[in-house]
Parts: C-alpha cells; sequence; structure tokens
C-alpha cells in the first residue's frame, strides 16, 4: 500500500533531519576524535571562534585503575609534554593545569596527577583574527597502573564555529584550575607563612577550614628543579596546618636562597597557586 505524505509535512521533516545533521556535524567540528591506546584515549576540544584569544582543551580519557601526570609528576612519573609548532595561524598556546590528586607510587612516595578524565585548558592567541586557525598538537604523556607506558598522540583541529558546544566543558575545566592568590590573603584556604628553618628545612603555614583535607605541591623556578612534596606536619602549631620539605633536587651548583618558588594549595572544593621568593 503506498502511503502519500503531505508536500508540507515532508518539508518539515527534512528540515529537522536537515537541523539535526547541522548539529551533530557542528558537534564533530567542535572536537577532534579520540586518538586511542590501551588504556587511554586523547582528543583536542574547541572553544567558540571570536577575537584572536581562543579558548581550548586537551580531553584526557582514562581506564578505572589508570592514572596520569601533572606538570610536576612527583617522586616518580613523567610529565606530559606538548608541542604545538606545526599549527596554523597559532601565535602561542599557554596550557593550564586543573588542581591535581596525589597517589601512593607504590614505592614508598607519592606521584600527583589525574584519574578518570580530565581537561587541560589551552589558551590559544592567533597570528591574524581573520584567518583560519588550526591547532596540531604532539603530545607525548604516561599511563600508569602498576606500572608506566608511554604514550604518544598526534591530534588536529580547526577553530571554526562562532557559538563552540564546548564551551560548558571548557568553562567548567577553568573552574578547577588553580587560582592566583598571594601569601597571607584573607581567604578561609590560604598560606599564612613560608620560612626557612634552618639550611635546607622549609615549613610552610596552611590556614585551611577546620576538619578539610589539603595538599600541598611546590615548584622550583625552572623544571630542573625537582623538590618534594611537603609533608604535613604531626604536631601543628594552633589554628594552621604545618608542612615542611627539604630543598632537595636542585640543579647541580645552584643555591636556593632567593629562589622564586611556586605553591599549589588544593583543597575540597577551592585551590590556589601562590608565588614567592625564599629567603
Amino acid at each position: 500500500m503506498l502511503t502519500r505524505v503531505p508536500l508540507h509535512a515532508a518539508i518539515g521533516v527534512a528540515t529537522t533531519l536537515l537541523a539535526s545533521s547541522l548539529a551533530l556535524a557542528a558537534h564533530a567540528d567542535d572536537a577532534s576524535p579520540w586518538q586511542r591506546d590501551g588504556h587511554s584515549a586523547v582528543r583536542l576540544l574547541a572553544g567558540s571562534r571570536s577575537g584572536t584569544v581562543l579558548l581550548g582543551g586537551i580531553a584526557v580519557q582514562l581506564e578505572p585503575g589508570w592514572k596520569t601526570y601533572w606538570r610536576m609528576p612527583g617522586d616518580s612519573g613523567v610529565p606530559p609534554r606538548f608541542d604545538f609548532s606545526k599549527s596554523d595561524n597559532v601565535e602561542a598556546v599557554t596550557v593550564m593545569w586543573p588542581a591535581p590528586l596525589k597517589f601512593d607510587d607504590g614505592a614508598g612516595g607519592h606521584s600527583i596527577g589525574y584519574h578518570d578524565q580530565i581537561v587541560l585548558p589551552l589558551r590559544i592567541v592567533a597570528k591574524a583574527v581573520d584567518k583560519p586557525v588550526t591547532l596540531r598538537a604532539e603530545i607525548n604523556y604516561a599511563v600508569c597502573e602498576k606500572l608506566c607506558i608511554p604514550v604518544e598522540a598526534n591530534v588536529e583541529l580547526g577553530f571554526n564555529n562562532v557559538a563552540s558546544t564546548e564551551d560548558g566543558n571548557l568553562r567548567a575545566a577553568l573552574d578547577t584550575v588553580p587560582k592566583p592568590a598571594n601569601i597571607g590573603d584573607p581567604n578561609p584556604l590560604t598560606i599564612r607563612d613560608v620560612k626557612r628553618d634552618g639550611p635546607k628545612n622549609v615549613v610552610v603555614d596552611v590556614v585551611a577550614p577546620e576538619g578539610s583535607k589539603v595538599n600541598l605541591f611546590v615548584e622550583g623556578p625552572t623544571p630542573e628543579w625537582s623538590l618534594p612534596i611537603p609533608d604535613a606536619v604531626e604536631h601543628s602549631p594552633p589554628g594552621v596546618q604545618r608542612f615542611s620539605f627539604e630543598l632537595d633536587g636542585l640543579p647541580p651548583g645552584v643555591k636556593p636562597d632567593g629562589a622564586a618558588l611556586k605553591f599549589t594549595l588544593v583543597g575540597p572544593d577551592k585551590s590556589y597557586e601562590f608565588n614567592t621568593n625564599l629567603e
């Protein structure tokens, strides 16, 4: 039996299907295909195209039980490396890092990184606002369960859409990046003081909401510095959580006096970054 569909109904169905196809195409344009290996997957995300400064992201998915590393991996591990030099119409790319977690590394120490899934926001500066932007990234990272496996991925994505379907995901990722702060700021979560305790020990006093668990990480002025993760001091003064670390892992011949240190303070729902010169 032949069923006749009125012309206006057929046009309506066709229009709906076309709109759905365009929406799917736009969504596909806002994220590159997943590049998968045995235990993880990675892709690029594109934010809305407006002006010379664009927001993008690197999305990483990990299998249950597997982890990857922060820019400073801790006592063991490999920090990710990114090469954007083959991009088109890109002046500079800044990788922003969401607040990390601390893990037992299985060897008596701790590593720093992420599990499950993470989006690293990217601040991308275009050379020319009126020309197409294509981001190409060579990403070298490691995924670890009990052993670490190196991964290399090459991903590519054009920034084409005035309104991106990934804007919400990218804004949510930005919210997890530690906010800049100054030592002594009157925030509920803050670093009150950083001081030397002898020639090799540094003490950091943290103020945090009562009963909250916080982690503190420290970085030197260059990637060649490999400072240990600060340890919580059992008997801290009233009203503070005290951390301490030794000035180990410095480059050969370098003295710590006056060095620019970066502290990342991570609480249950807030995180901050502090910069100070070591006295």
